[in-house]
């Protein structure tokens, strides 16, 4: 929150837990021939935001994706012990995950557009306001980073509970280009998805 901009309740809180498996999951794991899946559609909580602090004459059925994502997790992991990271697409959306992984990991990350769940009302949403769903928060997503051949089994149990209903296999993990996530575009060409230059809009923390 800037500066003098504080103009309501704000609660702060922390979890205590407990270290059930002996694993690391960091963004310096993934491998080429890894696949890239997301357990639902993405950019929902951000707009959701923008859209309820009625600074905009837009209105759009969207809801926030805020989940904990304890159990969903647990799910992923019995079904595919060969995931290699995994991260929640909050602030900068899976556009700064996927940067950040392939960075830290040294290798590339290509998606395909046509495969990556936007709502229809958030991508109507973003297309008004000029933005790219990639990079919009979500409080509800994960993003796995798993061995390749494990990736059908991880999509079917994420799917298999309702908060992953909508998880898909979104793209794979390459040796090259080393540090660069790349998009397929449902055209038929190929983009570079750049780390998020600047603060996240909409401003949620």
């Amino acid at each position: 929150v800037e500066k003098g901009k504080a103009d309501g309740c704000y609660i702060n809180t922390a979890g205590v837990g407990v270290l059930e498996r002996d694993l690391d999951l960091g963004v310096a794991h993934a491998q080429p021939g890894d696949a890239v899946l997301v357990s639902g559609p993405i950019g929902d909580h951000g707009i959701t935001v923008m859209l309820t602090r009625g600074e905009l004459e837009i209105e759009a059925d969207v809801e926030s994706d805020t989940a904990s994502l304890h159990h969903l997790v647990g799910l992923l992991l019995d079904a595919a012990p060969g995931v290699h990271c995994l991260r929640d697409a909050t602030r900068g959306g899976v556009a700064t995950v996927l940067n950040e992984i392939a960075k830290e990991s040294q290798v590339g990350i290509v998606i395909e557009e046509d495969r990556v769940p936007v709502r229809p009302a958030v991508s109507g949403a973003c297309e008004l306001l000029g933005l790219d769903p990639l990079y919009v928060a979500c409080e509800g997503r994960l993003v796995a980073i798993v061995e390749g051949a494990q990736a059908d089994a991880a999509a079917e149990a994420l799917r298999a509970d309702p908060l992953g209903a909508g998880a898909a296999i979104i793209g794979r993990v390459n040796a090259d280009p080393e540090g660069l996530v790349l998009l397929r575009t449902a055209f038929g060409g190929t983009r570079i998805v750049d780390m998020l230059v600047g603060d996240p809009l909409p401003r949620i923390c």
